[in-house]
């Protein structure tokens, strides 16, 4: 017994675009791993290893947030080591300033303009900032850590008030003239080094915290990354320059202006090495973060070898499929369009 198959035109179309919106995805896929040489879904075609692919990604992800922290990280430190070097250039400058003053004759009218100018510089290197947070400042770094001397400020409010407590006059003063080298050095020594010592210093001076940042440098290591204000050597730089600047020098007799001037040539002495040693400290975190960053660039080269092992796809062959798939799209749409020609009215 024979049997008769029907085809009709309209199941010969279904198929037929069937075949092309499935060859389109196909091309799609294709042509995407032709142009990235990385499969177009990784999930499936790994399978059970998508998890270690993944971990290796993460891995990736993780040491690339670290190369680009140790960037900012690395600014920070170079303008940190730079104002450093700045203020302890001017400092062993000023050294010479002073002793160069001690026995000079209106020694305190010479010393006063350097003094002042140094006392703002200082000031301003101490309230620098670097993309949006100031470095000076500890953790709290939204502020700037040392207030201005200036008529009015805390700082300078409270040094008047000192001297006129234990003189009985202000520092314009033309009694200044009678005051001792006893007395001056009295003076110095308690109530004046008090004011930069703590509590004081942390209340008319600074609002730096002594905790500094602290950065992870790489997977293993956290560094401190920034410096306080805090420091002694700073302390000790702006004792030196404000009593050099404003205990009324001019006006006070040689005796008792070579005492102010020694008590500053033995302050900037000591913060110059200060600022050297805490140079070097700097200097040191600069050196591990460039050891730090390299390491895990070498991590980097490491793991995306890895990823690009499990990943990869031979792009000459999803090429050879790319054409494949263009030919078989163009020949099914012809054959689509030769059957949308065909009517049972041309047969009648």
């Amino acid at each position: 017994m024979m049997s008769a198959n029907y085809i009709s035109t309209l199941m010969l179309s279904s198929s037929l675009r069937y075949s092309i919106t499935s060859n389109q995805a196909a091309l799609s896929k294709a042509s995407t791993e032709a142009t990235t040489g990385r499969f177009a879904d990784v999930g499936l075609e790994l399978g059970a290893t998508t998890g270690s692919d993944l971990t290796l990604r993460a891995d990736f992800s993780f040491a690339d947030q670290l190369v680009d922290t140790n960037g900012l990280v690395s600014g920070r430190l170079d303008v940190t080591q730079n104002r450093i070097t700045q203020l302890n250039k001017t400092a062993t400058d000023f050294l010479k300033d002073l002793i160069a003053a001690r026995s000079t004759d209106g020694g305190g009218r010479v010393i006063l303009p350097p003094a002042a100018s140094n006392l703002q510089d200082l000031i301003g290197a101490l309230n620098v900032s670097y993309n949006g947070s100031y470095l000076f400042s500890g953790i709290n770094t939204q502020n700037a850590p040392i207030t201005p001397y200036t008529a009015g400020s805390a700082s300078k409010n409270q040094v008047d008030a000192d001297f006129l407590a234990s003189f009985g006059f202000s520092q314009s003063s033309p009694s200044v003239g009678t005051i001792t080298p006893a007395q001056m050095q009295t003076f110095l020594d308690t109530t004046f080094d008090a004011e930069f010592a703590s509590p004081a210093w942390n209340t008319n001076w600074s609002s730096a915290t002594d905790q500094t940042m602290q950065s992870r440098i790489s997977t293993t290591e956290i560094a401190d990354t920034s410096v306080s204000a805090n420091q002694t050597g700073f302390r000790k730089l702006a004792e030196a320059y404000t009593m050099m600047a404003d205990l009324g020098n001019v006006n006070l007799s040689q005796e008792t202006f070579q005492v102010v001037v020694d008590k500053a040539i033995g302050l900037v002495g000591n913060a110059i090495n200060d600022l050297a040693a805490l140079g070097g400290s700097v200097g040191t975190v600069q050196q591990r973060l460039t050891t730090a960053t390299a390491k895990l660039k070498t991590q980097q080269d490491i793991l995306n070898n890895q990823i690009v092992g499990m990943e990869k796809v031979d792009p000459t062959e999803a090429s050879v499929r790319v054409n494949t798939l263009q030919t078989q799209i163009q020949t099914a749409l012809a054959l689509t369009s030769q059957l949308q020609k065909i009517s049972l009215i041309n047969y009648l």
